[in-house]
């Protein structure tokens, strides 16, 4: 056992020095390394980085997952305790006919903003993402009405629901606290967020009921609701992925129920995602073979050039297996270096990707990134090409006879 470590500790210094000695012949070998893994880093900093990203974006935008109603119906608690059991709905709540969803909103006489659509939120809401109401008289704006309104998070907004009743013009007011704004990204229009109760409480002012929240003027022939809110003319719906808003929607329509989506949108992002993943797997495919080719042609032209020197080495006692491990060896070694030196060019062409295309986009899309798990990777598998190339050239050079070491003497 103590034989084999120095032997192999022999091997090493051997292999390394030799590697210095032919200093030319390894800068060249691994310039060629260095040429093909330093763009092939690149690209995959650029799939996971701006493509991958942006794919990611184009499938997860909200508005595609969106299953929208067409027309008032009257749904029933049964038929949303059916649809959230459904496997492709990832959220449903339901929502008041579209007359009664919208509303004013001010702070005070020069801040205010009219006719803001007034949307039901509740845990899960797949466009709310991980943002969520805490108290009941909290409200989340979009990024239009809280830039007209010129409101932040924890400040007070007063919702204004006007309804005519005998003839007499009333305003319903209730106070309501900011928990947050919407980017324009998942919400372009100007918009509101609140509980549930208060869209039903907005309805029903306007129906000409009394309501705890909507406190106007004493209007005479205002009635009382005696029972519970049994039944709503729409929902809000969104599908857990693009693939489940067909089925999810053709659903819907089994049951009479007419729904509208974004088919067109859609089948356009599966096509874009398509496209790309076909583009950078031709590209990765092509890459990933030329580096293989480049190693095969850098390992085993130097394993002939230096026939007379591995006869040498198993004229002086190696065994055969010892010759291989020396192959391998430098091959590593190559490899190593070749790879640090291509992290290093990488390095500079992501930041500058990063700084020259970077502020070309909106904030929060980075354009190349690979974290060091992606280089790990990256590392391991450069080095087990590079053990496959040189354990084939090993078993060319364990046929190397120790009397060619000869002939030229």
């Amino acid at each position: 056992m103590k034989n084999l470590k120095l032997s192999n500790r022999l091997l090493v210094k051997l292999a390394w020095r030799d590697l210095l000695y032919d200093s030319k012949v390894s800068f060249c070998i691994v310039a060629s390394l260095v040429a093909v893994i330093a763009p092939l880093l690149l690209l995959f900093s650029l799939k996971y980085g701006i493509v991958s990203q942006l794919q990611q974006q184009l499938v997860n935008n909200p508005q595609n997952l969106e299953v929208k109603i067409v027309g008032n119906l009257n749904l029933k608690q049964e038929w949303f305790d059916w649809l959230k059991a459904q496997p492709e709905t990832a959220f449903v709540i339901p929502l008041t006919r579209s007359l009664n969803t919208s509303a004013d909103i001010s702070i005070d006489a020069n801040r205010f903003v009219k006719d803001v659509e007034v949307l039901p939120t509740a845990k899960g809401d797949t466009l709310l993402e991980q943002m969520e109401l805490k108290q009941e008289n909290g409200v989340i704006l979009s990024a239009l009405s809280a830039e007209k309104l010129q409101a932040k998070t924890g400040d007070k907004v007063r919702l204004v629901v006007s309804r005519k009743l005998n003839n007499i013009d009333e305003n319903g007011i209730v106070e309501l606290n900011v928990e947050g704004v919407l980017p324009e990204s998942r919400f372009s229009r100007a918009g509101a967020f609140v509980q549930l109760p208060i869209l039903i409480a907005m309805e029903d002012y306007r129906d000409g009921y009394q309501t705890a929240l909507f406190k106007g003027e004493e209007a005479q022939g205002e009635s009382v609701r005696t029972q519970a809110r049994e039944s709503f003319a729409r929902a809000r719906i969104y599908a857990k992925s693009l693939d489940d808003v067909a089925p999810l929607a053709q659903k819907l329509r089994q049951n009479n129920i007419e729904t509208r989506t974004e088919a067109n949108a859609i089948e356009n992002v599966k096509a874009i995602g398509w496209v790309l993943n076909v583009i950078f797997s031709v590209i990765a495919f092509t890459s990933v073979l030329g580096c293989i080719l480049s190693l095969f042609g850098a390992f085993l032209a130097n394993i002939d050039r230096k026939r007379k020197e591995l006869a040498l080495l198993r004229l002086l006692g190696f065994k055969p297996y010892s010759i291989a491990v020396y192959l391998i060896i430098q091959a590593l070694l190559l490899s190593s270096a070749a790879f640090a030196v291509s992290c290093v060019l990488f390095f500079f062409g992501s930041q500058t990707f990063n700084s020259v295309l970077g502020s070309n986009l909106s904030a929060g899309i980075f354009i190349s990134s690979l974290h060091l798990n992606h280089l790990g990777i990256a590392f391991a598998a450069a080095l087990f090409m590079a053990t496959i190339v040189a354990g084939i050239g090993g078993v060319r050079a364990v046929q190397i006879q120790p009397a060619e070491s000869l002939r030229d003497v």
